[in-house]
């Protein structure tokens, strides 16, 4: 994979320029309209890259300029399925074929090409436009984002009253114990966790507790992209001291001199609330004089590495927020619901319980949709209705806006080559264990693992992984020996990822058959589609459907009938989990040999699987993984797939001389069947 990676707001837009970069090579020399052509449309594309680039930093852009950044998008895919089309036809291997069948491939493959050059020439036109489209709403000119949010989401957290909150009695306490040791040397105390957790309400309560016993105090929030000259200027002001003069540009180092100088020989309690990276801290910290006052620091973060550094190690300075119970989050919904956290009509427990089930214990969660339930009718229906709508509430009702912006600050804070392996979670449904090794070889299938991150893709993939993990935005699983080997994402994240992928036509859902079919009325056409339950039963899928499908380059199916892989022209990613079979007994996977750009094949059925007898297409095939199923037969040429890395699959013996001379190998897993 080049160094280029595929991203949410581009699209496949840098290894698209790395592709038409590659057309100009040697390779492809007696191809001069397309070197042409390829060179032409690199210059034009590598400038409209860099203006991507600039708006992945940006958190809001004009509507006009959004239309512009999903154009392009969808105009790289498209780019890049015709340069594959061509590689692909370049490639055919007529040498075996006799005369007439020789000559008929060579007429096919004529006006096939002829095909590809206009459809490039559209593209061509297209790429003009859009840069032309560029340069008009001056979009280089565009500043990455440095300031707050407008209106920070978490602020009413700290203004909440002591006697609505619940759970938070024995938090605080721990907390306020872990403070007020009898050591004169500051400390620092670490609250972290998952965003929405309530790090910052019990932050806030310790504060109001403790705060009298020191000298002076204050409590101050960090931004995402902190100007650290204006946050500097704020924590002045909580501390009361004079106000800033903004008239000169004043030098970080000599704000942070002066804070110094106030604190100097005070016993102090500073709050720091919501710090996102160690650079931050590593600033922020410079202001703390550290007398031996018994002076106080605490720090609320998301970030377990950020936690860590802040208390310099000390694990006993770590508290790692956890969910609300079952109990505790029932009081909290009554309390909210009804004003009493005890009292729930009876019709309504059972509905309760599975409403109280898919908020997790995240206090945030449970707020947002006990607001959502106290202004609606106390009926079992209403409620019922409630709980079945969730997921799509998320989205549209502003009663649950104050939870997706919070959780929404997590996502905008993730770096570019974390988002969309991040958003790629939406490909599985809700409450579900999602292995590590199996995700990142997903990943690095669909372009999403970049080189420039280390040589060792799998390495860098789970660097991603374990990333994602430090900033809470996945909750691990199984671990072992310090390794988290498996992942679950919050159904409540989940809802967000889902409106993500949504919003930049990066991942499509299907939970039905009128899913399906909404799909055909798409703005854009589906990329990535995720089907499971009913959605795909029945013996044929409908002709609109089956346009929808022709576009799709990552396909995962979850307890569904399989449509006819002929469809799928660009499909990098199969996945196939529990497949309906009805009252077959084979699952029939002979047509992956026609899935050119094929990297990734994952299937586990409890019926037997036909592959094909030869695997020669697949060139670029890096994962089989066909843990479960018997195989009715072993392709005859599965040593000659040059970029097969993972292979398990059930043998009847084991390949020995075939497996010795699979050269990219790097994984094998197999089971005498």
């Amino acid at each position: 994979m080049s160094g280029g990676i595929v991203t949410v707001a581009s699209g496949v837009m840098n290894p698209l320029i790395g592709k038409l970069t590659a057309l100009m090579g040697d390779e492809y020399k007696k191809f001069k309209g397309v070197r042409k052509q390829a060179s032409f449309l690199e210059k034009v594309l590598s400038a409209m890259n860099a203006a991507l680039q600039k708006l992945e930093l940006i958190d809001e852009i004009d509507p006009t300029v959004k239309d512009w950044r999903d154009h392009v998008r969808e105009m790289s895919y498209d780019m890049e399925n015709c340069i594959d089309d061509f590689i692909r036809q370049s490639r055919a291997d007529d040498a075996k074929a006799g005369f007439i069948k020789k000559t008929a491939r060579r007429i096919k493959k004529l006006r096939e090409r002829l095909r590809i050059a206009d459809r490039m020439e559209e593209l061509k036109i297209l790429a003009l436009e859009a840069n032309t489209r560029r340069q008009r709403y001056n979009i280089d000119d565009w500043k990455p984002t440095t300031s707050t949010v407008a209106v920070d989401p978490r602020v009413r957290a700290v203004y909440q009253e002591a006697d609505a909150l619940v759970g938070i009695d024995g938090p605080r306490e721990e907390v306020a114990t872990i403070l007020m040791d009898a050591r004169k040397k500051l400390k620092v105390v670490s609250i972290v966790g998952f965003g929405g957790l309530g790090k910052t309400t019990l932050a806030k309560q310790v504060y109001d507790k403790i705060g009298s016993l020191f000298d002076c105090k204050a409590f101050f929030s960090v931004s995402q992209r902190p100007d650290m000259t204006e946050l500097l200027n704020n924590f002045q002001l909580k501390l009361g001291m004079r106000d800033p003069d903004t008239s000169r540009t004043r030098k970080v180092d000599d704000i942070i001199e002066e804070l110094r100088q106030h604190l100097k020989e005070k016993r102090y309690l500073i709050v720091v609330d919501d710090v996102w990276d160690q650079p931050t801290w590593n600033t922020i910290k410079c202001a703390f004089p550290e007398d031996i006052n018994g002076s106080r620091v605490v720090v609320t973060t998301r970030v377990k590495d950020v936690a860590i550094a802040a208390c310099q190690n000390d694990a006993e300075g770590i508290y790692k927020m956890e969910p609300l119970g079952e109990q505790n989050s029932r009081m909290l919904l009554l309390n909210r619901v009804f004003g009493s956290k005890h009292d729930c009509p009876p019709h309504l427990k059972e509905v309760m319980a599975e409403i109280l089930k898919k908020c997790h214990g995240l206090p945030l969660a449970v707020i947002s949709i006990a607001s959502l339930l106290a202004n609606k009718e106390t009926s079992r229906k209403c409620w019922e209705s409630i709980r079945d709508s969730l997921g799509t509430q998320l989205a549209v009702n502003p009663t649950l806006e104050e939870m997706k912006s919070i959780l929404n600050l997590s996502y905008m804070h993730l770096p570019a080559h974390l988002r969309a392996c991040f958003l790629y979670f939406g490909m599985y449904p809700e409450d579900r264990d999602i292995l590590r090794d199996d995700l990142v070889r997903q990943w690095i299938a669909e372009g999403l693992v970049s080189n420039l991150h280390g040589h060792d893709l799998e390495d860098v993939g789970r660097s991603y992984f374990n990333e994602l993990i430090n900033r809470s935005m996945i909750q691990p699983g199984r671990i072992d020996r310090e390794e988290v080997l498996s992942c679950r994402v919050h159904d409540m994240m989940l809802d967000l990822i889902l409106s993500k992928c949504d919003e930049d036509n990066f991942i499509s859902v299907a939970y039905n058959y009128n899913d399906m079919a909404r799909l055909h009325g798409n703005k854009y056409k589906v990329r990535r589609l995720s089907v499971s339950s009913v959605a795909g039963r029945g013996a044929t899928y409908a002709p609109t459907i089956d346009i929808c499908l022709s576009q799709v380059r990552s396909f995962t199916l979850f307890w569904t009938r399989l449509p006819s892989l002929l469809l799928f022209k660009y499909l990098r990613v199969l996945r196939i989990e529990e497949h309906s079979q009805g009252q077959e007994t084979t699952l029939d996977l002979t047509a992956i040999g026609q899935l050119f750009l094929l990297r990734y094949l994952y299937v586990t059925v409890r019926c037997s699987v036909q592959l094909p007898a030869k695997l020669q297409g697949l060139v670029y095939l890096e994962t089989l993984d066909i843990p479960s199923a018997k195989l009715k037969s072993i392709p005859s040429d599965i040593a000659q797939l040059s970029c097969l890395s993972y292979l398990d699959i059930r043998m009847e013996k084991f390949m020995s001389e075939c497996i010795g001379k699979m050269k990219s190998l790097r994984s094998l897993v197999w089971l005498y069947s």
